[in-house]
């Protein structure tokens, strides 16, 4: 009997206009549609009508970059996703929450709330904030260390999975003859204490459809690989090589199995910025266009922000300097300042150069060429061990997502790597991922069969 074929699967990373950085400026886009409800509505629905596992909205609680250089701004993504839930049935979607400047009985009632408003779709992109800015929005000067951070992120998990947890999947009775609403022993206070947390619980929402929300994370340092063994279900990260992202999926996976969990429950996804054409020419040209819209002096400032450099440090037409700050000195975004400056260092990009990269996808790959090429290289890394499925990250919208769910799909469902039809009803369903017993019930049911035993 012969075991049925892989299959790739797909989210949609949505950014305002889309993630190049100059695609505001193109003649078919709107640069208000930034705060527009209805962008993001047609935007899901479109990659529902692709059968796209799911959509993903990023987020961070601070103005990020120059307000001059690409629409900024953006609306909370869980009050987001629930407008979206409205006007889509089936399409899986995930929200960026930080666990620095969130405590974990909010965030926790808030998902479980996008969960049941959406009928079990709900995702939760797990990060750890970094950079003195946001700090200093909550009353601290500067961010805590990076390996704190993780600290702190995996106890925060843990909170959220007992408080989601706190109600079994039974206990609401809405018996009307009885008068009995719900069954209070089967509700139960957490009485967690640690390091970062002290919190009672229960909940204030029952168990949402899907047991817990899906657990995405992003970070690719070693605490980021460590708190994504331990907990992750999707992790979308970025590599530029196929080698790169082959060691980084084994490793993962190897991870994953080290600490007792089955490396088929995480779903790696690597990001791709595609650039389609009709021929390759075509797709080539729109790469140039949207490069030369970049505007050099916004684009130089925030690279050497992530550098920790000065711009006057970078001169467009150079090199980046042989005196870079190592990783070990870097407490922000570890894994995404080593993927600059190996990339920098590795093509002897300048500056220029390394800007024109960096501006459709902040590190991510960038693929042009036509669907059918777009789709070879989904497929070629997917069967070379580097990946589960893709992070698609249109350089414009709506146009690249379109242009992507119209003639991308059809190809890789044509080869048999692709969905025709949803074949589940939950965001856990699309990634072939089981709902989670309750750990309470679980301890309960462990702890009565050893009573039965012993007589």
């Amino acid at each position: 009997m012969t075991e049925p074929q892989r299959h790739l699967h797909l989210n949609a990373f949505l950014m305002s206009t889309g993630h190049h950085e100059a695609s505001w400026r193109l003649p078919e886009s709107d640069p208000l549609a930034v705060t527009k409800v209805e962008h993001y509505q047609h935007l899901a629905r479109t990659a529902e009508r692709g059968k796209l596992d799911s959509i993903f909205f990023a987020d961070s609680p601070v103005l990020f970059g120059e307000v001059g250089r690409r629409p900024a701004g953006k609306l909370e993504p869980t009050v987001l996703l629930t407008a979206i839930a409205a006007v889509t049935q089936k399409i899986g979607l995930i929200a960026t929450a930080s666990t620095t400047y969130n405590d974990p009985f909010n965030l926790a009632r808030r998902f479980a709330s996008v969960d049941w408003v959406s009928g079990g779709r709900a995702g939760w992109n797990v990060v750890t904030t970094a950079g003195p800015d946001a700090a200093r929005n909550f009353g601290v000067d500067d961010q805590p260390a990076h390996a704190v951070r993780y600290e702190r992120a995996a106890e925060f998990i843990e909170v959220a999975r007992k408080l989601w947890d706190s109600w079994e999947d039974d206990a609401v009775l809405a018996d009307k003859a009885e008068g009995v609403w719900g069954d209070d022993t089967k509700i139960r206070v957490i009485d967690h204490e640690g390091r970062h947390f002290r919190v009672r619980g229960p909940l204030n929402v029952p168990r949402s459809p899907q047991g817990h929300p899906l657990i995405v994370q992003a970070g690719s340092s070693e605490n980021g690989k460590t708190l994504a063994a331990q907990y992750a279900e999707a992790v979308f990260t970025a590599h530029q090589t196929l080698a790169d992202a082959q060691a980084f999926y084994s490793d993962l996976k190897a991870r994953t199995a080290a600490v007792g969990r089955d490396p088929e429950g995480i779903k790696i996804l690597p990001g791709i910025v595609p650039v389609i054409g009709s021929t390759e020419a075509e797709a080539l040209k729109l790469e140039r266009e949207l490069d030369e819209l970049i505007k050099p002096e916004y684009a130089r400032e925030q690279l050497a922000k992530t550098l920790r450099l000065s711009p006057e440090d970078l001169p467009l037409d150079r090199q980046l300097p042989a005196d870079l700050p190592s990783e070990d000195e870097i407490e922000g975004a570890k894994s995404r300042y080593t993927l600059i400056v190996e990339l920098a260092r590795r093509e002897k990009l300048t500056v220029r150069q390394l800007i024109g990269r960096l501006g459709g996808g902040r590190g991510h790959r960038t693929f042009s060429g036509t669907p059918e090429q777009v789709a070879d290289a989904l497929q070629d890394w997917f069967f070379a061990g580097a990946a589960d499925g893709f992070n698609i990250m249109p350089p414009v919208l709506p146009s690249g997502l379109e242009v992507f769910v119209d003639q991308v799909v059809p190809i890789l469902q044509q080869r048999g790597l692709f969905r025709t039809e949803y074949t589940a009803s939950t965001l856990r369903g699309h990634y072939g991922l089981a709902r989670p017993e309750s750990q309470y019930a679980h301890a309960e049911a462990q702890a009565l069969a050893s009573i039965g035993s012993a007589f």
